[in-house]
This record gives structure tokens, sequence and C-alpha cells, in this order.
């Protein structure tokens, strides 16, 4: 059986390892988007590099390269060598190869540290997803996996707006917006300490995971990576869609990730109550729906309120089905690949990320917006049915 945990009439938010993995979940998210503000400030700064144009552009998806290409060899290490270590490399490389953008001289330099700041990224999502399946069980493991991703909503919710008024005065500034990581330092130094070696208890009873544990992680990992897939079509599609439905597109796009942003924060709050009621089948069916409900009601784009709503219904949707992807691997996977897991768990999330506007642009061209964004909503409400129909045979 799974070790109790150490303090279990504590909630988990007043836990020092809680807070210091909540602070790191926080970090991850600024990985891509934090800089999108200033991108054309920066194009206008280098606008002597005849390549400056394609360079900035592919500053903001850079850190997710890397992190789709490190992020499984970064679990098999932690499980071999440990996670303390990891994570605060992780933080530390994250301060220096993030905000590097302030005093680098070139964009190909800068390019350059964003594919470090991605190797960063792995490292941090790696080790902290293991460490809270080595620290936590039960129902405070499912209160910190949504505490992680409302950690992540309202923390890109803050950064970014902080990004857009720090673009207003410097394109460089952005950048200093990763050297507050070194404020959460301390408290990680101190609160995160190295569990017992996992290799040292595999061969205790109730540490060798599901027996099928393999064939249902990779299931886990490709229902992970569409959903990220299909979730990205919103920061990726948004201001073309309403440029086409004659909106100011900027106001619309900062406005609509605004409130999905808020609401997916709101949302993951409730994840472990949920939980508890409906279960993790309960979970997909009804963050599927509203995602499904959310797409239909944006693509009547009839009024700016009906899409808030539906943007609203995507975010909250979204956050309650993502942290089940983390609480099922962690009950499913042997205590000594918990590493391995995150690392595979953290590259499903992010090679949806990269394929999304792969897979959506095309469509659209060949469809247009309209047609899409419904067979978006068809195949969501199918993946909800589906795990609608799942739960209630089992």
């Amino acid at each position: 059986m799974e070790q109790a945990p150490a303090h279990p009439q504590k909630a988990v938010w007043r836990d020092q390892r809680a807070i210091a993995l909540l602070m790191a979940a926080s970090l991850t998210v600024m990985a891509n988007a934090t800089i999108s503000p200033a991108l054309a400030g920066l194009e206008a700064a280098f606008s002597g590099n005849p390549n400056a144009g394609m360079l900035t552009r592919l500053l903001v998806p850079a850190p997710s390269l890397s992190i789709v290409l490190c992020a499984p060899f970064a679990g098999i290490f932690a499980d071999r060598f440990g996670r303390r270590g990891m994570l605060l490399v992780g933080v530390l490389l994250f301060i220096i190869t993030g905000s590097a953008g302030l005093y680098l001289p070139s964009l190909p330099a800068i390019f350059a540290s964003r594919l470090a700041l991605g190797v960063a990224v792995a490292l941090i999502m790696t080790s902290g997803t293991a460490l809270i399946g080595d620290y936590f069980t039960g129902d405070q493991r499912n209160d910190l996996v949504g505490l992680q991703v409302s950690a992540r909503n309202f923390g890109g919710f803050l950064f970014i707006s902080l990004a857009g008024y720090m673009a207003a005065i410097s394109p460089r500034l952005p950048f200093a917006i990763y050297g507050l990581a070194v404020f959460f330092l301390p408290l990680m130094w101190v609160a995160i300490t190295e569990p017992d070696r996992p290799a040292s208890r595999a061969r205790m009873p109730g540490n060798h995971g599901h027996p099928a544990w393999k064939p249902l992680i990779f299931t886990l990992a490709i229902l992970q990576m569409m959903t990220n897939m299909i979730f990205f079509v919103m920061p990726t599609q948004l201001p073309f869609f309403f440029n086409a439905q004659g909106y100011n597109s900027a106001m619309m796009t900062g406005s609509t990730l605004g409130v999905l942003t808020l609401a997916g924060g709101c949302a993951a709050l409730l994840y472990a109550r949920i939980k508890r009621t409906i279960g993790f089948l309960g979970n997909y069916t009804l963050g599927y729906a509203m995602m499904a409900f959310g797409f239909t009601l944006i693509n009547s784009g009839v009024k700016p309120w009906v899409i808030f709503i539906g943007a609203a219904a995507i975010g909250a949707g979204y956050a309650t089905v993502s942290p089940n992807f983390v609480a099922i691997a962690l009950n499913l996977v042997p205590e000594q690949h918990r590493g391995l897991t995150g690392g595979i768990l953290t590259t499903s999330i992010f090679t949806g990320q990269f394929l999304s506007p792969l897979l959506s642009i095309p469509l659209i061209s060949i469809f247009g917006y309209d047609e899409t964004f419904y067979g978006i909503s068809l195949l969501l409400g199918a993946m909800a049915l589906a795990a609608g129909i799942t739960r209630r045979k089992y």
C-alpha cells in the first residue's frame, strides 16, 4: 500500500512543499506567451536582421520544441538521480535563460536562449510532477493537481498582463519577468527535500503500480495531446477568427483570453471537490461537454457577451479535465517511474500545442471557421459522450 501522507489532517495549501511546487507550476506558464506583447517591438528593434520577421515569430514556440525533445530524458534522469536537484537547477536555468533577452545583443542569440529556456521548463515540470506523487496521496494529491492548474491560469493572466504594460515601455523589458523566479528559490531550497529513492522501495508491496500501466499511460498521453491540440485553437486562431467576424481583433482577443484564463483558474480550484463527487470519468464528461458548448457559442459570434460565455466554458472545461491526467497517471505508475511519467505527460502537452496550428490552419483554409469550429464541438461532444458511457458501464 502507498505510504500515508505525513500530515493527513493538514490542508495541502498549508504545506510548504505544496506552496513551493505551486510556485514552480506558475513559472511554467511563462515559457511561451509572456513575450508575445513584445514581438512587434523586437522585430522593429532588430529590423537590420533580414530574418527578423521569421525569428521574432519563432521566439514564442521555441521553448516548446526543447520541452518536447528533453522532457522524457529529464524524467529518466529524475528517476535515477533524484528530483530536488533537478527542480532547483531548472529554476536557476529558467532565471538565467528567461531573462537573457534583456541584454543579449542579437536576435539569433535571443532565439538560442529561448531554446535553453525550454530545457529549464522541462526540468521543472517533470520533477514537479514526480514530487507531487512522492509527497502526497489521495485527496491531498487531487487538491494539489487542481491548485497547480489554477496557479498556471492565474499566473499566466498576471504575467502576460504585466508583460503588456512593460512592452509598451521597451520590447526587452518583458524578459525581466522571468527574473521574478529568483524570489521563489529560497522557499524551494528549504521546503523541497529529496524523497527516499523510489528504486530502493521498488520491491515493496503496492509499489508496482497498475499491471497495465504502460499502455494506460500511453493512452492517457495521447488523450492529453488531443485535448491540448483542441484547446490551443483558442490562442492561435482567435485573432484571425475575430478579424473575419469584423471585430476589433486585438481588443476581443485579449478580452476573450482573459475571460478564458480566469474561468479556468476558478474552475481548477474546484477540481478535487468535483472529482470526489463524480470521479475521474465524470470530470472528463463534464469538462469535454463544457468545451463543446463553448466552441459552439464562440462560433455563433452573435454578441461579444455570448463569445465571453463560450470562452469561460472552454477555460473551465479545460481546467476540469487537465488535472485528471496527472492525478490518474500518478495513481497508475510505479513509484520508481514517476519521473519518466512526468516527462511523458509534459511532452504530450507541448506536442499538442505545437501540432495545433499545423492542423487547424489547413482545416480552416479548406472548410472555414464555421465548419471547423462546429467539427471541434462535435469531436468534444463525442469525447464527453464516450467518457459518460464508460462511467455508467464501470
